[in-house]
Protein backbone atom coordinates (compact mmCIF):
# COMPACT_ATOMS: atom_id res chain seq x y z
CA UNK A 1 0.00 0.00 0.00
CA UNK A 2 3.15 2.40 0.76
CA UNK A 3 4.12 2.61 -3.14
CA UNK A 4 0.41 3.17 -4.07
CA UNK A 5 0.12 6.09 -1.44
CA UNK A 6 3.75 7.13 -2.87
CA UNK A 7 2.06 7.28 -6.18
CA UNK A 8 -0.60 10.31 -5.84
CA UNK A 9 2.27 12.50 -4.23
CA UNK A 10 5.00 12.03 -6.87
CA UNK A 11 3.25 11.96 -10.32
CA UNK A 12 -0.29 13.65 -11.86
CA UNK A 13 -0.43 10.87 -14.23
CA UNK A 14 -2.24 12.96 -16.21
CA UNK A 15 1.00 14.64 -16.94
CA UNK A 16 2.32 11.81 -18.71
CA UNK A 17 2.95 12.04 -22.26
CA UNK A 18 5.68 9.15 -22.90
CA UNK A 19 5.43 5.26 -21.46
CA UNK A 20 8.81 3.74 -21.82
CA UNK A 21 9.23 -0.29 -21.75
CA UNK A 22 11.63 -3.06 -20.92
CA UNK A 23 10.70 -5.94 -22.33
CA UNK A 24 11.79 -9.42 -21.54
CA UNK A 25 9.98 -9.99 -18.37
CA UNK A 26 7.42 -6.88 -18.51
CA UNK A 27 6.30 -6.96 -22.24
CA UNK A 28 6.66 -10.76 -21.59
CA UNK A 29 6.51 -13.43 -19.13
CA UNK A 30 10.34 -13.43 -19.47
CA UNK A 31 10.51 -16.72 -20.94
CA UNK A 32 12.78 -16.98 -23.72
CA UNK A 33 12.35 -20.19 -26.16
CA UNK A 34 15.16 -21.05 -28.44
CA UNK A 35 15.04 -24.30 -30.54
CA UNK A 36 18.62 -26.40 -31.31
CA UNK A 37 19.67 -23.21 -34.44
CA UNK A 38 18.94 -20.12 -32.08
CA UNK A 39 16.28 -19.10 -33.44
CA UNK A 40 14.19 -17.55 -30.76
CA UNK A 41 10.63 -16.91 -29.61
CA UNK A 42 8.48 -14.93 -27.22
CA UNK A 43 5.30 -14.39 -26.03
CA UNK A 44 3.69 -11.46 -26.08
CA UNK A 45 0.32 -10.47 -24.32
CA UNK A 46 -3.04 -9.30 -27.31
CA UNK A 47 -4.14 -7.48 -23.78
CA UNK A 48 -0.64 -5.31 -23.36
CA UNK A 49 -1.11 -4.59 -27.16
CA UNK A 50 -4.36 -3.44 -26.80
CA UNK A 51 -3.58 -1.20 -24.20
CA UNK A 52 -0.10 0.68 -25.95
CA UNK A 53 -2.84 1.28 -29.24
CA UNK A 54 -5.25 3.02 -26.99
CA UNK A 55 -1.88 5.09 -25.18
CA UNK A 56 -1.06 5.73 -28.30
CA UNK A 57 -4.61 6.95 -29.81
CA UNK A 58 -4.87 9.32 -27.05
CA UNK A 59 -1.66 10.88 -28.16
CA UNK A 60 1.03 9.40 -25.52
CA UNK A 61 3.90 8.10 -26.67
CA UNK A 62 5.89 4.78 -25.84
CA UNK A 63 9.08 3.40 -26.52
CA UNK A 64 10.55 -0.14 -25.87
CA UNK A 65 14.05 0.24 -24.15
CA UNK A 66 15.60 -3.50 -24.01
CA UNK A 67 19.10 -4.19 -23.07
CA UNK A 68 18.70 -7.35 -24.96
CA UNK A 69 18.34 -7.60 -28.43
CA UNK A 70 15.72 -9.82 -29.98
CA UNK A 71 14.41 -9.55 -33.60
CA UNK A 72 10.92 -10.73 -31.72
CA UNK A 73 11.09 -7.27 -29.77
CA UNK A 74 11.32 -5.24 -33.33
CA UNK A 75 8.77 -7.31 -34.61
CA UNK A 76 6.00 -6.72 -32.45
CA UNK A 77 7.29 -2.85 -32.42
CA UNK A 78 6.38 -3.13 -35.75
CA UNK A 79 3.08 -4.69 -35.21
CA UNK A 80 1.75 -2.30 -32.69
CA UNK A 81 3.44 1.01 -34.37
CA UNK A 82 5.58 1.45 -31.82
CA UNK A 83 8.13 4.64 -32.88
CA UNK A 84 10.93 4.44 -30.44
CA UNK A 85 12.38 1.46 -30.15
CA UNK A 86 16.05 1.06 -28.48
CA UNK A 87 17.19 -2.99 -28.60
CA UNK A 88 19.84 -4.09 -27.27
CA UNK A 89 21.13 -0.95 -25.60
CA UNK A 90 23.83 -1.19 -22.51
CA UNK A 91 22.72 2.25 -20.62
CA UNK A 92 19.06 1.99 -20.31
CA UNK A 93 19.07 5.31 -18.39
CA UNK A 94 20.57 7.30 -21.01
CA UNK A 95 18.74 5.99 -23.35
CA UNK A 96 15.61 7.43 -21.63
CA UNK A 97 17.11 10.64 -21.00
CA UNK A 98 18.14 11.22 -24.13
CA UNK A 99 14.62 10.25 -25.65
CA UNK A 100 13.02 12.59 -23.50
CA UNK A 101 14.91 15.20 -24.25
CA UNK A 102 14.62 14.64 -27.83
CA UNK A 103 10.86 14.77 -27.26
CA UNK A 104 11.25 18.13 -25.27
CA UNK A 105 9.49 16.12 -21.81
CA UNK A 106 10.63 16.38 -17.86
CA UNK A 107 11.27 13.39 -16.09
CA UNK A 108 7.50 13.81 -14.56
CA UNK A 109 5.71 13.56 -18.25
CA UNK A 110 7.55 10.11 -18.15
CA UNK A 111 6.58 6.71 -17.04
CA UNK A 112 9.16 3.82 -17.05
CA UNK A 113 8.11 0.13 -16.59
CA UNK A 114 10.37 -2.32 -15.77
CA UNK A 115 11.09 -6.26 -13.50
CA UNK A 116 14.57 -6.35 -12.80
CA UNK A 117 17.66 -4.48 -11.16
CA UNK A 118 18.69 -2.67 -14.67
CA UNK A 119 15.27 -1.40 -14.64
CA UNK A 120 15.92 0.34 -11.26
CA UNK A 121 17.56 3.79 -12.56
CA UNK A 122 14.79 4.05 -15.14
CA UNK A 123 12.14 3.16 -12.39
CA UNK A 124 13.79 6.54 -10.33
CA UNK A 125 14.25 8.99 -12.81
CA UNK A 126 10.47 8.67 -14.33
CA UNK A 127 8.16 10.42 -12.78
CA UNK A 128 6.23 7.46 -12.43
CA UNK A 129 8.07 4.39 -11.52
CA UNK A 130 6.22 0.54 -12.26
CA UNK A 131 7.22 -2.59 -11.44
CA UNK A 132 5.72 -5.55 -12.60
CA UNK A 133 3.88 -7.74 -9.81
CA UNK A 134 6.58 -10.66 -10.60
CA UNK A 135 9.52 -7.99 -10.70
CA UNK A 136 12.72 -8.73 -8.30
CA UNK A 137 11.98 -7.33 -4.85
CA UNK A 138 14.66 -4.17 -5.05
CA UNK A 139 13.14 -3.09 -8.31
CA UNK A 140 9.76 -3.20 -6.62
CA UNK A 141 11.20 -1.22 -3.55
CA UNK A 142 11.81 1.30 -5.92
CA UNK A 143 8.99 1.90 -7.99
CA UNK A 144 6.08 3.93 -7.19
CA UNK A 145 3.94 1.81 -8.27
CA UNK A 146 3.62 -2.40 -8.18
CA UNK A 147 0.97 -3.79 -10.93
CA UNK A 148 -1.07 -6.69 -9.85
CA UNK A 149 -0.28 -8.41 -12.95
CA UNK A 150 2.74 -10.10 -13.73
CA UNK A 151 4.75 -9.50 -16.78
CA UNK A 152 3.54 -10.58 -19.89
CA UNK A 153 0.07 -11.08 -18.57
CA UNK A 154 -1.62 -8.09 -18.41
CA UNK A 155 0.67 -5.54 -16.43
CA UNK A 156 0.91 -3.13 -19.50
CA UNK A 157 -2.80 -3.22 -20.07
CA UNK A 158 -3.34 -2.64 -15.99
CA UNK A 159 -1.38 0.50 -16.56
CA UNK A 160 -2.39 1.42 -19.78
CA UNK A 161 -5.94 1.78 -18.42
CA UNK A 162 -5.04 3.23 -15.18
CA UNK A 163 -2.83 6.49 -17.53
CA UNK A 164 -6.23 6.32 -19.47
CA UNK A 165 -8.90 6.78 -16.49
CA UNK A 166 -6.57 9.71 -15.25
CA UNK A 167 -6.35 11.38 -18.06
CA UNK A 168 -10.15 11.81 -18.44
Amino acid sequence: MAQRARLHGRCGMMDIKLLALDVDGTLTDGSVYMDGEGHEFKRFDIQDGMGIAMLRRQGIEVAIISGRFSASTDQRAKDLGIPFVFNGVKDKLATLVSLSEKLNLKPEEVAYMGDDVNDIECIKWAGLGVAVANARQETKEAADYVTASSGGQGAVREVADMLLKRGR
